[in-house]
């Protein structure tokens, strides 16, 4: 998520040093806010309400959000805007039409009814029927901040063995009779607490990080080892938590002394666990917050988590934003810099999810996908961003 940087599949939070989920682990670092887990999308508000509906008070004028202005601008403000295959995006907005935002029923149907034939289509039906508008703050301000997250994919096991022995569970059968639940100390300690979990195995990883992270992203990847040796991959979707607070085992560890702000990203977190692993359980259990999972089968592997907005995330091309500044569904111009990198990111995003830590006017994450790669990319990405929103010209539908 939600982990969306940020959050529970949805997600919710801002992130620093490490992976959208990751940086979750690292809150307070490195000046920047790190995301607690993402929502799931059912906590969060539906696009589509009042407040996203949009009309200028006269022609030309700012379009005002809750945490934003829009000023409308020239295509040719869009840095880099002929230079993007926007056609690649198309999946991700015809994913967004299929919930539309209020404003967008007309369009919607075109999208979904008539795709472009090639790029120079797609390009001048964007031009001809959007309107692009300069996020500001409503202070005015342009510049603000893009983190990165990604989808956890990790290797388990349906059956304890070998070196796979940490249980990711369902949701016990009592976990509505007691508020708050059982914390994550008293799940591995007590015997009452314990026996609530038993039977409810989905399946087991070898490191219990790689559960916390599933844990704070709220949904993942598991490629997972049957009884009977075959291998599939399924995604772990978010069921529910024990209704304890989050908290940041990387600020634990800062505050414990262990390490420095400047060390708390996911591999620093790794490296201090493997050279203190009789205090690793010491860690876990400085979050008190548990999340239960339902698992679901993954037809399409090129469709990512289902975001704030109910639709399924895609790689590269969705963004979580605050919906109070920019509506879910809603395309967007996105102007940074890869992560460690001075190489330009321009391109059309569609907003799609969101994060607890993702605030403001000027403000994303971006959804990487899933694998190695997404996590080192996600993991580093911490840049300058800019974001003009396309929206629909003329009277809303």
């Amino acid at each position: 998520m939600s982990l969306p940087l940020a959050s529970v599949r949805r997600r919710g939070a801002a992130w620093a040093a490490s992976a959208a989920a990751l940086a979750a682990l690292l809150a307070g670092c490195a000046g920047v806010p790190l995301n607690p887990p993402r929502p799931a999308p059912s906590a969060v508000p539906p696009a589509g309400t009042p407040s996203d509906v949009l009309a200028p008070s006269a022609p030309g004028a700012a379009l005002l959000r809750p945490r934003s202005r829009w000023q409308p601008v020239d295509w040719s403000e869009l840095p880099g805007w002929e230079s993007d295959r926007v056609l690649e995006a198309w999946s991700a907005l015809y994913r967004s039409c299929e919930r539309p935002p209020q404003g967008w029923s007309a369009l919607c149907a075109e999208v979904l009814l008539t795709p472009p034939a090639d790029e120079s289509a797609a390009r001048a039906w964007l031009q001809a029927r959007l309107q692009p508008y300069r996020v500001e703050s409503p202070e005015g301000a342009t510049e603000g901040l893009v983190t990165g997250y990604y989808e956890p994919l990790i290797e388990a096991s349906r059956m304890p063995r070998g070196g796979f022995a940490v249980p990711l569970h369902r949701p016990p059968a009592d976990l509505g009779t007691r508020k708050p639940y059982w914390t994550r100390q008293q799940l591995d300690s007590l015997p009452a607490a314990a026996a609530a979990l038993r039977g409810r195995e989905i399946a087991y990883v070898a490191d219990p990080l790689d559960a916390l992270v599933l844990q704070i992203q709220g949904s993942g990847r598991l490629r997972i080892t049957e009884a009977d040796g075959r291998q599939r991959t399924v995604r772990l979707a978010f069921a529910g938590h024990n209704d304890q607070p989050y908290k940041s085992v990387g600020r634990w560890l800062i505050e414990q002394g262990e390490i420095r702000a400047e060390q708390a990203s996911w591999p620093g977190i790794k490296a201090w666990a493997r050279a203190n692993p009789r205090r690793v359980q010491e860690l876990l259990w400085s979050n008190p917050r548990v999340v239960f999972f339902r698992e679901e089968p993954l037809p399409d592997p090129q469709a990512g988590p289902r975001g704030a907005q109910g639709v399924a995330l895609t790689p590269g091309r969705s963004i979580a934003v605050d919906p109070q500044s920019i509506p879910y569904g809603t395309p967007v111009w996105l102007s940074s810099t890869e992560p460690l990198s001075t190489q330009a990111l321009q391109r059309l995003v569609v907003a799609q999810d969101t994060g607890s830590a993702i605030v403001g006017a000027v403000r994303a994450d971006f959804f990487w996908g899933w694998g190695e790669q997404a996590e080192q990319q996600a993991g580093r990405m911490k840049q300058p961003l800019r974001l003009w929103v396309l929206w629909p010209r003329g009277p809303q539908s």
